[in-house]
């Protein structure tokens, strides 16, 4: 892959950057927007892939470290979003799990992927000596085509049956056709992305004048964008902790002792990491006004119920009960749900925040007209009435982040909160005797 092209000019922490910023790339904006994925991934040394939908559909073979024994990618990822119970994961039933293989000494370190579909064929690498590092992206027949035979002949010496698997999934595919634009798509996309998260650091004369107006909104703009950098710096290594925690949860020679807290550190890296993701997103949204979403028929009520089990372990940690009150039968809504799962586990993590040990918090799903009605409502003990955090009483800290001085934590200030719930369809409402109130479109009535 590295075949005439020249030297890298970065470092290996700037080259990681691109990796996930290439990663989320080829994920969301070249596989996910297709209908119907089928095909296969190839990945060294560790698995790259983490949205479900994709793992559900594309068969996958993964060389990694021998420390790393019975990994399960699709509970696995790499990289966020993802809750403690994700709803796509029950949604699909992952019936395809990958094949494992150890890395050798000679095979070295540094991350491969190969990704095959009718589609879509694209391999993505780095590669390079320490400050001359960079990221190589191939989509060419040629090189793709001396990939899989290198990749064929590795397997063939490892296990002849799974070589073989792997030549039938392919032959499944049927005829291929490169795509001549795909590196047109790919590498802009990539840059925009490396846009919107990295703060930018360069130096400027500052004008002799300016507005108010400009000025703050330049500086609200930095604030997002530092925002973003600082929440994906964040999620990453903590989505790689988690994967290897997990890989240890597979063995079953660890007493006791040791599998509850790794179970108690898998869970408090998932809960930063949701709530960090959702930080993103709401600065993200912030900063694109005006961008339109699609949504599309939800099934509000069967994601509570794939939620609950997820939730209620999280808040029992606390010594907090939740209880679900959901109307059976309730039509479905008007919503992202890939968005909207972590946005209620953002809720649900809010709402609990102020809670004592011993607290209640309770759902409430009910129609409401044209809309179904989700209330939130929390009861601390030996305490008369509903309690909740009180959302105008903390300090804004910009347009996304607020400062809850009773918990010492940072949470999605109402404005974000109200900002990403209406991207979602839903509108949210605040009162102090019932907690927060979300609304959401009936997605018939809407037809």
């Amino acid at each position: 892959m590295a075949e005439d092209v020249p030297p890298g000019k970065v470092d290996e922490s700037t080259v990681r950057r691109l990796w996930w910023a290439a990663l989320e790339t080829l994920q969301h904006d070249l596989l996910l927007p297709n209908a119907q994925i089928r095909g296969l991934w190839i990945a060294a040394p560790l698995p790259a892939l983490y949205e479900p939908i994709l793992l559900e559909q594309l068969q996958g073979w993964v060389w990694a470290p021998e420390g790393l024994d019975s990994l399960y990618l699709p509970q696995a990822g790499l990289l966020p979003p993802s809750t403690v119970r994700s709803f796509k994961e029950e949604k699909y039933s992952l019936s395809r799990s990958y094949r494992r293989f150890p890395l050798l000494k000679d095979d070295g370190n540094d991350p491969l992927l190969l990704i095959i579909t009718p589609e879509v064929q694209v391999a993505l690498a780095v590669q390079g000596e320490p400050d001359q590092r960079h990221l190589l992206m191939r989509s060419d027949p040629e090189t793709l085509s001396d990939l899989l035979r290198m990749l064929d002949l590795r397997l063939e010496y490892e296990d002849q049956e799974e070589a073989s698997q792997l030549r039938n999934a392919l032959a499944d595919l049927g005829q291929l056709q490169s795509s001549d634009c795909l590196e047109k798509r790919f590498w802009p996309r990539l840059s925009e992305r490396l846009a919107a998260i990295a703060p930018s650091l360069t130096l400027q004369n500052l004008p002799e004048k300016s507005s108010n107006s400009d000025s703050s909104t330049k500086d609200t703009f930095s604030e997002l964008a530092l925002l973003e950098a600082l929440t994906h710096e964040v999620r990453t290594p903590l989505a790689t902790i988690r994967t290897l925690i997990r890989s240890l949860l597979r063995r079953k020679d660890l007493p006791p002792v040791a599998m509850t807290r790794l179970q108690q550190m898998d869970a408090e890296c998932t809960e930063q990491i949701d709530r960090f993701g959702l930080i993103f997103n709401a600065a993200e949204l912030h900063r694109q006004q005006g961008e339109s979403s699609m949504l599309a028929s939800t099934d509000l009520g069967m994601m509570l119920e794939h939620l609950s089990s997820g939730w209620s372990h999280q808040l029992e940690r606390r010594g907090i009960k939740l209880v679900f009150d959901i109307t059976p039968n309730l039509p479905q809504v008007l919503s992202d749900p890939e968005r909207l799962e972590p946005m209620l586990g953002g809720l649900v993590d809010r709402s609990s925040r102020g809670l004592k040990p011993g607290g209640i918090l309770s759902l409430k799903l009910r129609p409401a007209g044209q809309r179904l009605k989700l209330q939130i409502l929390g009861k601390d003990p030996n305490v008369k009435g509903q309690r909740l955090p009180q959302i105008q009483q903390n300090s804004e800290l910009g347009p996304v982040l607020s400062w809850d001085p009773s918990t010492g934590s940072l949470q999605l200030s109402q404005t974000a909160t109200q900002q990403l719930l209406a991207s979602l369809g839903g509108r949210l409402t605040h009162r102090r005797d019932k907690g927060l109130t979300v609304f959401f479109p009936i997605a018939d009535s809407n037809r």
